[in-house]
């Protein structure tokens, strides 16, 4: 039934709202034909409007038949009207969610552009690190790191902050330095044992020349880590004069378990700092030398040898001697805090060797967590033994020699150690071996030398010079009142000459020589001893003494002496004046003395001995408590030195003295029947 015709106002109103939020519709709407809103302003009847624009729009069936049935115009064109805007808002919000997905899409594509620019223009510049600059790439290095939860935990916190942050700002740098620390540390990386106790003995022999109590210790430990593998590394000290192989012995222990080494030195270090790292709060700051030396091994269980460890100094910046004990001691270092990680390392695994000339230097909380290892020095035999060895092949190899064009007899290096060398290791005399063989090498580059040169003691003297050791005890003389002592030094040991003399005076004591408050002592306690043992030892107590100064000097004054170790040189030098009895000179002696004529037990024996053998001594008087350390001593040693103990003071006399008087014997004997009396 067609639509009546009127004319009303509101019809006319609801007709043009319609045509209106139609083209606004049909604006919104691409895919319907622009020709759409001149259709609509074409049509003038307010019901033909209506049908147009409902067969048009997504409406149920129900709907569209609601308003093919409603014949009033007014109610019909308000029923397209409501549809309409709903379709309309509808309209307005599709639209408003595309332009914000548009926005989104649009940003993320520029911000992909502009940083697959910047990383290319880096590229140009060679400013790109190896990571490529992606810090994206961190989140798969923390995943493969393996790290403990905690640091995992700070490292994900500070990638997270680092993608918030502008890459020129100071702290951008700092932030992503500190997390290449974190990701570069092996936190899971460990290197298999070499557990074969015969390869680990060989390879150990291969490298050093004796050395048998430090390869046993070593043995040990890859036994026990074969049968327990979760064993804690051992903190082993090895305490011994310069050039006796203490650090060379480190990296043949990595070698000989199949770890790798790692070394830092510790001599002239002040600041705590350089043990347990600088806070990230300063300029410049970076991982103590620990944790750097950790990360560069690539490990976190290689043998780490901390050089020089008697020579830590302290100051205002703090105590780094302090700051290596929780390194060093096992129960802790499992959980070792550096101040710029922040977060805890496990260094239980690391087996760590430390060295030290002397042990005295260092505090006695450090060394309470360190296994001492003593490598006192080398017999001449163990000298030829490691010059044949070892320094002879690498300096032929050196200096472009070889076996077949130069030798060197073995009395030839027994004249290098005796008469140019005077230490407890081998570094002088590797240099002296390499002085003959550039001599050598001179010769051969001017065509004068042989075809196959032999160097003799005669050619040694040639290249060498004149010698510059000679017997200390050839030099001696039987003269009363000089006695030879056996002292300690932290380059080993050395033999030391006392010299008593008296002259007219009024019974004054000089003592001349640098010496210490200890030996002062020793040689006031030794003097009071003869005072009182006079009679005995065949003195007038009387006048022996009356109307005479004495002077007790020990040579070589620019060098500062002392040590608990003199009292019964100085007694026997004492006795031997006012005896007028010489002293043997092939006697040394060491051991300290009390006012009731009991010697004491005194340290370094095994250095002393190497000394007194060195030296020539045939004869040496040690105290009776110092028996228990011959065990150190080289068989060598004791085969060709005669070694005496003893527990009295009366005891010494008839020992050292080259033709004692019969008051003399008699107190050894007494001496001796109290200390061993029969049954």
């Amino acid at each position: 039934m067609p639509d009546p015709t009127t004319s009303d106002v509101e019809l006319d109103a609801l007709v043009m709202n319609l045509k209106d939020i139609a083209k606004r519709v049909v604006k919104l709407m691409p895919e319907l034909p622009k020709e759409a809103g001149a259709l609509v302003d074409s049509v003038t009847e307010a019901g033909h409007l209506a049908d147009l624009i409902t067969s048009h729009l997504e409406l149920e069936v129900g709907e569209k038949q609601d308003v093919l049935e409603t014949f009033d115009l007014k109610t019909r064109t308000r029923k397209v009207l409501q549809f309409l805007s709903r379709q309309l808002e509808v309209l307005k919000v599709r639209e408003r969610i595309n332009t914000q997905v548009q926005e989104e899409m649009g940003r993320n594509q520029r911000e992909y552009v502009l940083r697959q620019q910047l990383k290319a223009i880096k590229e140009e510049l060679g400013e790109l690190d190896d990571g490529g600059g992606d810090l994206d790439e961190f989140g798969e290095k923390i995943t493969k790191a393996k790290m403990p939860e905690e640091a995992e935990k700070v490292a994900k916190k500070q990638l997270d902050r680092l993608k918030g942050m502008q890459p020129s700002s100071a702290e951008y740098t700092v932030t992503r330095t500190y997390l290449e620390w974190l990701v570069e540390l092996p936190w899971s990386i460990s290197t298999d044992d070499h557990i074969e106790l015969k390869e680990v003995r060989q390879c150990l022999d291969d490298d050093h020349y004796d050395l048998d109590k430090v390869k046993k210790r070593i043995v040990e430990y890859m036994a026990v880590r074969k049968l327990k593998n979760d064993k804690k590394g051992p903190i082993l000290c090895l305490a011994g004069p310069p050039g006796v192989g203490k650090t060379s012995l480190g990296r043949s222990v990595a070698r000989a378990i199949g770890r790798k080494f790692g070394r830092i030195s510790l001599g002239g270090v002040r600041d705590e700092a350089e043990i347990r790292g600088h806070r990230r709060t300063y300029v410049g700051s970076l991982p103590g030398r620990v944790i750097q030396g950790i990360k560069k091994a690539g490990t976190n269980n290689p043998v780490f040898v901390l050089d020089e460890i008697d020579k830590l100094g302290h100051d205002f910046r703090g105590d780094p001697a302090s700051a290596l004990l929780e390194v060093l001691d096992p129960e802790q270092n499992s959980s070792f805090s550096d101040h710029y990680l922040e977060v805890t390392f496990d260094l239980s695994k690391v087996l760590f060797i430390a060295t030290a000339n002397q042990l005295d230097p260092i505090p006695w909380a450090l060394r309470d967590r360190l296994e001492i290892i003593e490598l006192p020095g080398y017999t001449r035999q163990e000298k030829k033994m490691i010059a044949r060895k070892f320094l002879v092949p690498k300096q032929l190899e050196d200096h472009g020699l070889n076996n077949e064009r130069c030798e060197i007899t073995d009395e030839s290096l027994f004249d290098i150690v005796d008469s140019y060398t005077r230490e407890a290791g081998v570094r002088n005399l590797e240099r002296e071996i390499g002085s003959v063989f550039r001599a050598v090498a001179v010769r051969v580059a001017e065509g004068s030398a042989k075809e196959h040169e032999v160097i003799t003691p005669t050619e040694v003297e040639t290249f060498l010079g004149p010698k510059k050791f000679v017997s200390e005890v050839a030099e001696r003389t039987a003269e009363p009142g000089v006695a030879t002592g056996l002292a300690w030094t932290a380059v080993g040991g050395d033999i030391l000459f006392i010299e008593a003399s008296r002259m007219p005076g009024k019974g004054k004591l000089t003592l001349t020589g640098q010496l210490g408050d200890v030996m002062k002592e020793s040689v006031t306690a030794a003097l009071s001893f003869v005072r009182g043992r006079a009679a005995a030892l065949g003195l007038d107590p009387g006048n022996f003494l009356e109307n005479t100064d004495l002077h007790v000097h020990v040579p070589a004054g620019a060098v500062p002496k002392d040590g608990p170790s003199a009292g019964i040189t100085m007694y026997t030098a004492l006795v031997s004046l006012f005896t007028g009895v010489p002293v043997r000179p092939d006697v040394a002696m060491t051991g300290e003395i009390t006012l009731r004529g009991n010697v004491l037990a005194v340290g370094g024996i095994k250095e002393k001995l190497l000394a007194a053998h060195r030296a020539g001594i045939k004869r040496v008087i040690i105290p009776d408590r110092c028996v228990k350390d011959l065990i150190d001593v080289p068989d060598e040693v004791k085969k060709e030195m005669e070694i005496l103990s003893v527990k009295r003071m009366d005891e010494v006399l008839a020992l050292a003295l080259k033709d004692p008087p019969p008051s003399i014997i008699d107190l050894a004997k007494a001496a001796q029947a109290e200390n061993h009396p029969t049954a």
